[in-house]
């Protein structure tokens, strides 16, 4: 039984290592002559003008992140709506709680004034 085990950590290793071989490879043999022009900032064929770096309102982050997470329970939800009248009772009712867990997140968003634009 060990022994099938040990291909599955061979894999592991090796898949763990097989990426980082093309990076470290081209730190030590890609060439490197770094100046001022390479090391200046550049966007969209033009050059900047004032201070590169510019603050956005945490604000944005809050909804993207708002987004996102609903935006992926919906894909988790899908297939549990899909197949809703093949289900037992058990994974109707984990469905349900996971709903409600997901309202009360959004709740807890909106008394925080998280989704208040001002």
């Amino acid at each position: 039984m060990q022994n099938t085990w040990i291909f599955v950590g061979i894999f592991a290793a090796i898949a763990g290592v097989f990426p980082l071989l093309p990076i470290v490879a081209a730190r030590f043999l890609a060439p490197s002559k770094p100046n001022t022009i390479k090391l200046d900032t550049y966007e969209c064929g033009m050059e900047t003008v004032g201070d590169t770096w510019v603050q956005f309102k945490v604000q944005y982050y809050i909804y993207a992140l708002v987004f996102l997470i609903f935006d992926l329970e919906v894909a988790f939800l899908f297939p549990w709506a899909v197949a809703f009248d093949m289900l037992p009772l058990f994974a109707v009712v984990e469905g349900i709680i996971f709903i409600l867990i997901l309202g009360g997140g959004l709740l807890y968003a909106w008394r925080k004034g998280a989704l208040e634009w001002s």
